[in-house]
């Protein structure tokens, strides 16, 4: 399987950075007062001021004299609406994922790194039996929390998913419990070793998923695909009664995508 690698990043400009962190942190709360904003990004107020009114003239944020809070500014919807970056990825995977869901019955979502993120941007869901676990497109989940964050963090070479992991916001959690970074890192090299990764109830109690992930043939956008199922629906068989399916659902992607990828064999489990 071949893996991204990543060049190191070039340094930053730090009135960039900090507009865009008020844009992100705009986007995910909806309404933000300038007192929320200055605290959440421990930013001076003199420089907040500056940057607020810098992208509300641009039309990137809207301001509530009433409320005074801000919200996302129709730049920001306009800029969104143009994005095409995934497009091609989506457009030959939905097919096969609506007939992997069909199959299973279940979730199948379609992610892609961003950072130290998932971003799902394709959800297939074949009947209301399937249960979301509360993914939806455009969520996203800390990579290191996840089935489908382990298998996207293992397309990365170990130092540049090391390097990632070790930017996310600390601490590290999942199901509100602190990991190390060696432990996450343990995960998603076992992950690359046997080209899947598995939750079992870790990130969400009562919740199993299986991913997969794709492979440079999805034109260096970092992606992976997964099943996500209620524990109550799974047998002594998961996942090997599953992992089939999505490895095979994976290859097919690929090849739609141009790859010449060989048809990968899954071994029994145990």
């Amino acid at each position: 399987m071949q893996h991204q690698t990543t060049a190191s990043p070039a340094p930053s400009v730090k009135s960039a950075d900090r507009a865009l962190a008020i844009v992100d942190l705009v986007a995910a709360r909806g309404y933000v007062s300038f007192t929320e904003i200055v605290t959440a990004l421990s930013l001076p107020r003199s420089s907040a001021h500056g940057l607020l009114n810098t992208l509300h003239s641009a039309g990137w944020l809207e301001h509530d004299p009433a409320t005074r809070q801000y919200s996302l500014g129709l730049r920001a919807w306009h800029v969104g609406q143009l994005y095409t970056g995934h497009n091609h990825i989506a457009n030959a995977a939905s097919p096969v994922l609506e007939a992997l869901a069909a199959r299973l019955g279940e979730s199948v979502q379609l992610a892609r790194l961003d950072g130290s993120e998932n971003a799902y941007f394709t959800i297939s869901q074949y009947s209301t039996e399937g249960l979301r676990f509360g993914t939806s497109v455009g969520m996203r989940l800390a990579a290191h929390a996840t089935a489908t964050g382990a298998a996207l963090l293992s397309n990365l070479e170990p130092a540049e998913a090391k390097r990632r992991l070790a930017a996310a916001p600390a601490p590290l959690l999942v199901n509100k419990t602190a990991v190390e970074i060696a432990v996450v890192l343990e995960r998603v090299a076992e992950a690359k070793q046997r080209g899947y990764a598995l939750d079992d109830q870790t990130y969400l109690a009562g919740s199993r998923s299986v991913a997969v992930p794709l492979t440079s043939s999805t034109g260096g956008i970092n992606t992976a695909i997964s099943v996500t199922m209620s524990a109550s629906r799974t047998g002594e068989l998961w996942p090997t009664d599953v992992l089939g399916a999505v490895t095979a659902a994976a290859h097919e992607i690929r090849v739609r995508l141009g790859a010449r990828e060989p048809q990968i064999v899954v071994p029994a489990l145990g």
